[in-house]
């Protein structure tokens, strides 16, 4: 698959700190990618690189292959984490005017406008002042400010925040839709449960260096530890040749393969202890749990 957005040997340093150090990944075309890493792990001075708002000190960004450019960044649309939409300003006239920095007219940028406002059934706001509206709302205005010039790569960082759950799946369902249509999608959160529901492939940055990456599925895959729940008609007291026994409960025992041993085996050996297996299934490690580890690692 072919890549939206190339990060090679990409260094920034702030007085002798260095907040990005040579970090090279890839984000997949079409994909939903996480940016993941602690407070100060160096994903938002990535983002000012990506998003030309700073440069970095040496290394490639590579936009659709291309140097990245302030042509090219018209296609990138960016939601900030810090709202970035001015208090005084009318919905409306805020929204023509981020549009027409992305490069639309004025007709295209109020077709564009009317159009989400319609979806998000608030046709209505485009007289209101941004300081009127509660942070939930700023955030939907926030992201119509994002998508309107239909950019090929999105970047949004903790785009949930100040949404209730309604609100929340409106957007989720936005952005499902825009990558169902061909949009690049960079996620930056740090709840790992979202981008364990939202994400295909992943970053994980801590300390300026990438650690971590790739799908999520064959990451979550890279560390797993052979454990599995059992569920059988009686409870499991004990371990076996071929399995260590965690614990139980309700008739359900999660255990540990032992090196060297299958999941046949120990399928095999609780059968012919007289048990009836009602379920077995692997147990794979959250992202939440790999993310401790690793960032605890560095």
């Amino acid at each position: 698959m072919s890549s939206v957005l190339s990060i090679k040997n990409v260094v920034k340093e702030y007085s002798g700190y260095k907040a990005v150090n040579n970090a090279s990944f890839e984000v997949p075309r079409g994909s939903i990618f996480g940016l993941l890493g602690p407070n100060g792990a160096g994903k938002t001075s990535l983002i000012r690189i990506i998003t030309r708002i700073t440069a970095a000190d040496s290394g490639q960004v590579l936009l659709n292959g291309k140097d990245i450019s302030e042509t090219a960044i018209r296609d990138v649309g960016y939601l900030p984490e810090e709202r970035g939409l001015y208090k005084k300003m009318m919905v409306g006239e805020q929204l023509v005017y981020l549009s027409q920095l992305k490069g639309l007219s004025k007709e295209e940028a109020g077709r564009e406008i009317k159009y989400w406002l319609e979806k998000f059934e608030i046709r209505d706001w485009w007289t209101k002042k941004i300081e009127e509206l509660s942070k939930g709302m700023q955030q939907k205005v926030q992201f119509i400010a994002t998508v309107l010039h239909k950019p090929s790569l999105i970047i949004l960082d903790e785009p949930f925040t100040g949404l209730d759950p309604v609100n929340t799946n409106l957007m989720k369902s936005e952005i499902y839709r825009l990558n169902e249509e061909g949009t690049s999608i960079i996620f930056s959160t740090h709840r790992m449960e979202q981008v364990e529901e939202i994400c295909k492939d992943i970053v994980l940055v801590e300390k300026g260096q990438v650690i971590l990456s790739g799908s999520v599925t064959d990451v979550k895959q890279q560390f797993k530890e052979g454990l599995f729940n059992v569920y059988t008609d009686r409870p499991i007291t004990t371990g076996g040749l071929s399995y260590d026994y965690r614990q139980a409960g309700d008739n359900g025992s999660i255990i540990k393969i032992k090196s060297g041993n299958t999941a046949n085996d120990v399928l095999s050996e609780i059968i012919q202890s007289g048990n009836t297996v009602k379920a077995f299934n692997e147990v794979l490690p959250t992202l939440n749990d790999i993310f401790i580890k690793q960032v605890n690692r560095i």
